[in-house]
């Protein structure tokens, strides 16, 4: 009785995880295989994979060898790294700024948060495109505005060297409120015992944001940078819609928009899984360094 009790048991959990297991098999751990053993070979992607007929053919670290030789690679990994210094500095300090002040209690705090994240919930197409409006030489308000205090604006996505930080820009308004909302839960779940002690014993504000509200806040800024540093080496959309050529003299073109001209634009498929895999590699490895380095700076409130 016992044992046919635990056979429907095992039976129903079975059936119940079925859905999601067939789901993650299909579409994540076989195209992830599949990716693997392209990566291997040369192949255009157009041909049906038919061993017998001798294609794809088997070039074994053949792509590997002549990404990392070629200074395409190191071009497009050069703009990433740009891309990351100007963006991950000022998205954590407009992310914490924001969190703090929406965590007051401001008439009407709860429409400003609304506002705060409605970036967020706007598709990378739209966003871009108000982007691309906002920092145009011609009639883009942001030269416009700056024409007004007697600055002559840049050619911002025409432009080899502001083409980037107009990526950023964009970038960093459509991504704010997300951070800001991790950041104004951390905020909320800091023990209010610590601020009072702290004024009791006659901290002032900045003294108290540097010694209680940033160590305790650190659990989360570390999720927040491990996101960053994911996303930035993801860059994508931005570049395709707002500089469809990679920018002035290639100064936007990065790993991601590189695998996809590489597979779907010049077809080939092997030498863009090739790309995709050493880009894996780079973000676990960066990803890891992070993880190691946390135990410096990352404090617990336990």
């Amino acid at each position: 009785m016992q044992s046919e009790r635990n056979r429907k048991k095992w039976l129903t959990i079975i059936l119940f995880l079925l859905p999601s297991t067939i789901g993650l098999l299909v579409f994540s751990v076989i195209p992830i295989v599949y990716s693997l053993v392209i990566s291997f070979t040369d192949w255009n992607g157009l041909n049906p994979w038919n061993l017998a007929a001798g294609t794809p053919d088997f070039i074994g670290f053949g792509n590997f060898k002549s990404i990392l030789e070629g200074e395409e690679f190191w071009r497009v990994l050069k703009n990433t790294m740009y891309y990351i210094v100007l963006y991950i500095p000022l998205i954590l300090i407009a992310s914490v700024l924001a969190a703090v002040l929406l965590n007051n209690t401001y008439k009407a705090i709860g429409l400003y948060r609304v506002i705060f994240f409605i970036p967020v919930l706007t598709s990378w197409v739209a966003a871009a495109l108000i982007w691309k409006w906002l920092l145009s030489d011609e009639y883009g308000p942001i030269n416009a505005i700056l024409s007004f205090v007697g600055i002559d604006g840049p050619a911002w996505l025409q432009d080899r060297i502001w083409a980037m930080p107009g990526i950023v820009f964009a970038s960093i308004w459509k991504d704010m409120g997300f951070f800001a909302l991790i950041i104004l839960g951390g905020l909320q779940a800091i023990n209010p015992t610590y601020y009072e002690a702290a004024h009791m014993d006659g901290a002032n504000f900045w003294s108290r944001f540097i010694r209680i509200t940033l160590p305790l806040l650190s659990p989360m800024l570390f999720f927040v940078l491990i996101m960053c540093v994911i996303n930035s080496f993801q860059l994508f959309p931005q570049v395709m819609i707002m500089t469809q050529d990679a920018g002035p003299y290639g100064s936007t073109q990065v790993m991601v928009e590189r695998i996809y001209k590489f597979a779907f634009k010049y077809y080939k498929m092997g030498y863009a899984s090739s790309f995709s895999w050493i880009l894996f590699v780079i973000i676990f490895v960066f990803t890891a360094v992070q993880m190691k380095l946390q135990k410096k700076w990352v404090h617990y409130d336990s």
